[in-house]
């Protein structure tokens, strides 16, 4: 086994050092392992912590109280904060369905169990040898610590076989090349490029997942979906965002509707995990809506389509809808001629529609398209009218209440259930908006008598 340098780390969490102490006295050997050790080695905060011991799966889980076995792989997962997974050493045989080993063998050497990994720069470990000090040794038998050195992302042995066991290490690959702006070794972007098709048979979930670190981790996220579209993999991942390319449209800054997406997601803050979704769906709709320089209803179009994107995603439910929801209503143009009226019509008509998260898009839609002085001045003077509105009328605009219902109608009126109760509230709610004033029973009454003379 080849060892490195001394490396100590004088802050490990006291979850973490606890586990790896645990291991090594009862006789095991316990290591750090993968991305907690190539980002200590950048200096880079890591939130979730990767371990591997020579102990066996079942020992590792009744040793560790509160940990959960739940796979044959060998991964025991002690809940934290932080959360740690815990890995038996492993070799593995191979990979027929191009993410999961057939079958795996434990009891190997910790220089058996790194060759089985992705990449040089996640080959690493650290071996403690006084756990109180944080005191230890690099183990990177691959070279990982010169590539990471040289901003080299290379695959552990041969590219094709290791892209061959799982098809989503191709994703991962512009990911962390990205994310660490490393340029990819040669022969293993020829690999990438002959075996982008494979990623059609990644499932949902996993591309998912990959995308959401992507857009979470990343301070910009264009230039990992930039390279997945140079190395050909966007095409396969996700095509109705890569339709975009070659789409034009005037916009204060230069570039196509792809370059747009792409500039409004680096723009929008990571915070909300679905704002940067939201900003890299919110026009796909232009690429089949286009005629005579504008895109007439791309947000319609463009909202079923994040709908079908985010199924295949395997996004929850409530998220998706939350998304396609903000897309559907993303293109409003607000300006000071609106009245008052226009302005409570508005609240109603985004009855349902996550305000916070809408806006958000607004804002990186603005920067994106170099008009985010003016834009943010409009926002902000359309979002202090709305919460004018709210204070002044919440029991209209935010509980949706008239002076008079159904009921009233039925009763005064002699109408029997049916749709032309509700058409006949939907006017009146209409007249209340123009003028709040006109919300009582004995008005509202009255309107309703004439919109009834006037359908005859």
């Amino acid at each position: 086994m080849e060892r490195g340098r001394e490396l100590a780390i004088g802050d490990l969490p006291e979850a973490v050092a606890g586990v790896l102490a645990t291991l090594i006295d009862a006789g095991h050997e316990a290591v750090l392992v993968g991305g907690c050790v190539r980002d200590r080695l950048l200096g880079i905060p890591h939130a979730d912590w990767d371990a591997a011991t020579s102990a066996p799966p079942e020992e590792v889980a009744a040793i560790l109280p509160g940990a959960t076995w739940e796979n044959r792989y060998g991964t025991v997962t002690v809940i934290g904060p932080p959360r740690i997974e815990i890995t038996s050493y492993r070799a593995e045989g191979s990979y027929r369905d191009r993410r999961r080993p057939d079958d795996v063998r434990f009891g190997v050497s910790l220089d058996d169990d790194l060759s089985r990994r992705d990449f040089t720069v996640n080959a690493m470990a650290w071996l403690p040898v006084d756990l109180q000090a944080g005191r230890g040794v690099l183990v990177d038998p691959f070279g990982g610590e010169r590539d990471l050195g040289q901003r080299l992302l290379r695959t552990v042995g041969d590219p094709h076989e290791r892209f061959g066991e799982d098809a989503l290490r191709l994703v991962r690959a512009a990911r962390l090349a990205a994310r660490y702006e490393m340029r990819i070794d040669p022969p293993t972007e020829a690999a990438i490029v002959v075996l982008a098709p494979t990623v059609a048979g990644i499932s949902g979930e996993r591309i998912r997942d990959e995308l959401q670190r992507i857009l979470d981790l990343d301070e910009r996220p264009s230039r990992a979906l930039l390279l997945l579209e140079r190395l050909g993999l966007l095409r396969v991942a996700l095509p109705e965002l890569a339709d975009l390319r070659g789409v034009p449209q005037a916009k204060v800054v230069e570039g196509d509707a792809l370059d747009h997406t792409l500039l409004t997601v680096d723009a929008a803050p990571a915070r909300d995990p679905d704002l940067r979704l939201a900003g890299l769906l919110h026009d796909l709709g232009k690429a089949s809506t286009l005629r005579d320089g504008h895109f007439i209803g791309h947000e319609a179009v463009g909202a079923e389509l994040a709908d079908t994107v985010l199924r295949r995603l395997r996004l929850p439910r409530a998220r998706a809808d939350r998304i396609v929801l903000v897309i559907r209503h993303h293109m409003y143009a607000y300006d000071q001629e609106w009245t008052d009226a226009a302005v409570r019509r508005f609240i109603r008509r985004l009855e349902g529609v996550d305000r916070a998260l809408l806006f958000g898009l607004r804002r990186a839609d603005d920067l994106a398209s170099g008009v985010g002085e003016a834009g943010e001045r409009k926002q902000r003077e359309l979002e202090a009218r709305i919460a004018d509105q709210l204070e002044r009328e919440p029991g209209l605009l935010v509980h949706r209440r008239l002076a008079i219902d159904g009921d009233d109608l039925q009763r005064e009126l002699g109408l029997a259930p049916g749709p032309e109760i509700g058409a006949i509230l939907e006017g009146l709610t209409d007249v209340v908006l123009e003028d709040p004033g006109r919300n009582e029973a004995a008005i509202l009454l009255d309107l309703a008598r004439a919109l009834i003379e006037r359908r005859g």
